[in-house]
């Protein structure tokens, strides 16, 4: 390894419980096998043992990748690790914005955050200095407001009112509209007392080779370029244009997944050209994104992306997108995930049997958010809601996390996906919908499950690395292994070859399932709601022995006992060997 290139060699350890500020030096070998983000996050909260999501003991770990920092395309992004209260399992999360790229700046590869402070504090990271700040004048507001008044400081990543009072689907918020979301990452860091974290960083990242990084920066950016699902769609509409596919291919789900004829909801408003006419958005990109598939309108409020539109609309049968709109920045101000508030929405939607339009969308939100009226049952996420109905059955959920927008039945390989996710249902964790929606990198057949084992486990082997590095999955759609390997040579001065990525990614997925398995989850969590194996959708439906047979050939592929448990022989390829099996 070539010190100080690419990656920082410093790891910040804080307990807040005492205050006291540890600076450590990782061993490289860490660095190389599980190169950051992600990877390196998941280390730390494996390797902090069993705790309570909400105790003092349960890490908080903002990691960023050897590519955070550089001018690499898409590259400004940085992870969040810890263990959910939401679904009980090993959870990251990444966002865009200035964050990770300062913390780099700072000096540090990671901040590892443990403890409760007995008073709201704000941590502030300004090179080698750190302080504990008190944040009572800041408790109590909300995520604009807090970042106005700290932002004079550096980059902002903080809690608003959810995340104080530990509402389950609390997200945190940096820069006021990038979201570490998903999982209730947000709540872990409002039982630490922590309003806030403040980075600013003046120094720099390096490169080992600035000619070679140079040319692979050209070479990814052609690709890119060459992309039309970047350069005709993320660039010009942002996610939102996914709504006119998902609708024509009956993917998008409508009435909380229920609706077995597509024509039961008319998706046409939220066509991004429609959005387009009325609100003229303007486009916004993190740090060193040629894509900016963000968008704001001309006052600067963030537009919803396509999960939200289709959980805020089709799914509690909303026809109104102004009201999305306001939901969604209420979602970012208070710090709240719209997709699983979205998705716990879908759930009430159906145990009363009628939907959620307009200023009951925006009211129902801001009562999740204050914990106020039946917000404060909503908030515990929808497995619980469900479940306290005595309506297990209207959880659309996976692991206990809620699900996105794309109805398993017309996407089999990204219902698979779900069902044998680590994080719980997610379509990020493979995103298998670049090839069975978008085409892409090559077209596969959404509608059967033959071959998705295999597809499944190399989608979520490639995306832990990608989140490892810490890349933006957008640039999948243009570039790939090969190339990013390229350019993580270049700048780390360590040899990658995008088998290593996969085989990095492989041991980071394994690591995670060790961590859930301790935790007591089993295979018997890797499924779907029952809905989608008995209710058929548009002539579609999850049939149950295939489902079986897939996931059988799935754990043979992963190296794994009937059980799901991964074999010594596995751990031992993976250099996890010491690590537990159950």
């Amino acid at each position: 390894m070539s010190p100080g290139y690419g990656w920082q060699g410093r790891i910040m350890r804080i307990d807040l419980s005492t205050g006291a500020v540890q600076t450590v030096v990782p061993d490289d070998s860490v660095l190389t096998a599980f190169l950051g983000g992600r990877g390196l996050g998941a280390r730390f909260v494996y390797d902090a043992g069993r705790a309570d999501a909400l105790s003092p003991a349960n890490p908080l770990v903002f990691a960023a990748g050897p590519l955070t920092g550089t001018r690499t395309p898409a590259s400004g992004r940085v992870s969040l690790a810890t263990k959910s209260p939401l679904t009980g399992t090993i959870f990251d999360s990444n966002c865009g914005g200035s964050f990770g790229p300062a913390l780099k700046r700072a000096g540090y590869d990671a901040v590892v955050i443990t403890g409760r402070s007995p008073e709201p504090v704000v941590l502030v990271i300004e090179d080698d200095r750190v302080d504990l700040q008190p944040a009572g004048a800041l408790w109590g507001t909300n995520v604009k407001e807090t970042t106005r008044l700290l932002s004079l400081r550096g980059s902002v990543a903080c809690i608003g009112k959810a995340g104080e009072r530990q509402v389950l689907l609390a997200a945190i918020i940096a820069d006021k509209k990038h979201a570490f979301g998903r999982g209730g990452v947000g709540a872990v860091m409002g039982s630490k007392n922590l309003k806030a974290v403040v980075v600013n960083g003046t120094g720099s990242v390096d490169v080992c080779d600035a000619d070679e990084f140079e040319r692979q920066k050209q070479t990814i950016n052609r690709l890119l370029v060459a992309s039309p699902t970047i350069t005709k769609g993320l660039a010009v509409f942002g996610t939102p244009f996914l709504v006119k596919i998902t609708s024509w291919m009956k993917i998008l789900p409508v009435a909380n997944f229920r609706a077995l004829d597509h024509q039961a909801f008319d998706p046409r408003p939220f066509f991004a050209t429609m959005i387009e006419r009325r609100y003229s958005p303007r486009r916004a990109a993190c740090y060193s994104c040629p894509i900016a598939c963000k968008r704001e309108d001309g006052t600067g409020t963030e537009l919803p992306e396509y999960e939200t539109i289709g959980l805020m609309g089709a799914n509690i049968q909303n026809p109104d997108y102004d009201a999305i709109v306001e939901a969604n920045r209420l979602c970012n101000d208070y710090g709240l995930d719209t997709i699983s508030v979205a998705g716990v929405l879908g759930c009430y939607a159906e145990l009363r049997n009628a939907g959620i339009a307009g200023h009951e969308l925006v009211a129902l939100t801001a009562q999740i958010g204050e914990q106020a009226g039946i917000g404060a049952r909503l908030g515990r996420g929808t497995k619980r809601f469900a479940a306290s109905e005595g309506r297990p059955e209207a959880a659309m959920q996976v692991k206990g996390l809620e699900l996105p927008a794309y109805d398993p039945r017309g996407v089999k390989g990204l219902g698979f996906s779900y069902a044998t996710s680590n994080r719980g249902g997610c379509h990020t964790r493979a995103y298998l919908v670049a090839p069975e929606i978008l085409r892409k990198p090559k077209a596969i057949d959404p509608y059967t499950l033959a071959g998705k084992a295999g597809h499944a486990k190399i989608f979520q082997d490639r995306f832990a690395a990608v989140d490892s590095l810490v890349v933006c999955k957008f640039a999948f759609f243009g570039a790939g292994e090969e190339e990013y390997a390229n350019i993580v040579s270049a700048v780390t001065g360590v040899k990658f070859t995008s088998e290593d990525l996969m085989q990095i990614g492989e041991r980071i997925w394994n690591l995670e399932r060790l961590y859930n398995l301790r935790e007591g989850f089993t295979d018997a969590d890797d499924t779907l709601p029952e809905r989608f194996f008995t209710v058929p959708a548009n002539g579609r439906i999850v049939d149950r022995a295939e489902f079986l047979k897939t996931r059988t050939e799935y754990y043979r592929l992963r190296g794994w006992d009937d059980n799901g448990v991964p074999t010594e022989r596995t751990l031992n390829r993976l250099g996890l060997a010491e690590l537990e099996r159950s």
